[in-house]
């Protein structure tokens, strides 16, 4: 069962993209993040992305990590 956390992780990261009007592919090269990868996260494939993946989709969207796990 997945936490709340990772729910809210996987639907904050795509409102924010869409937010900053970024295609996944623009916010894929901006985090530095491998496109599939990022679509996998933003789907629910990836249910637990590494905290270093994490720290880039932070970075890219302009948030601290803290408000992106919040």
């Amino acid at each position: 069962m997945e936490s709340n956390r990772e729910n809210k992780l996987l639907g904050k990261t795509k409102v924010l993209r869409l937010k900053l009007k970024l295609s996944q592919d623009e916010f894929a090269r901006r985090a530095d993040v491998p496109y599939m990868k990022l679509t996998m996260i933003e789907t629910g494939v990836i249910k637990k992305p590494s905290v270093f993946v994490v720290t880039k989709i932070a970075k890219a969207l302009n948030i601290s990590l803290d408000d992106l796990l919040k």
